[in-house]
């Protein structure tokens, strides 16, 4: 199965790899290299490039990163605000209301 299909199976291993992959690609996109990007991340070039590889990091050093390449609103698409669903709301008891007169 290709790295790059969603699956219940991965390991922390393989998302921390994914994770390191999009990071490189943006990196690329915008056309900085791994000591640019480090610099303006205030991280060292051996914490990104670990970082890069799937080796894991400190969640920091991935969050200083992100605002390295200017993509830290890519933590809300990574973990959205959960909204409420209709189910649940039809689901819960009503409240009684009183009446007035």
């Amino acid at each position: 199965m290709p790295v790059h299909e969603l699956s219940p199976a991965y390991s922390p291993t393989d998302l921390l790899q994914r994770l390191g992959e999009r990071l490189r690609d943006t990196r690329l996109a915008q056309g900085l290299t791994q000591a640019s990007l480090a610099d303006r991340a205030g991280i060292s070039v051996r914490a990104l490039r670990d970082l890069e590889a799937g080796r894991g990091a400190q969640l920091v050093t991935f969050v200083r990163a992100l605002k390295g390449l200017g993509a830290e609103s890519a933590i809300d698409s990574l973990l959205p605000t959960p909204g409420v669903s209709p189910m649940a709301l039809l689901e819960r008891p009503r409240r009684r209301q009183r009446g007035y007169r």
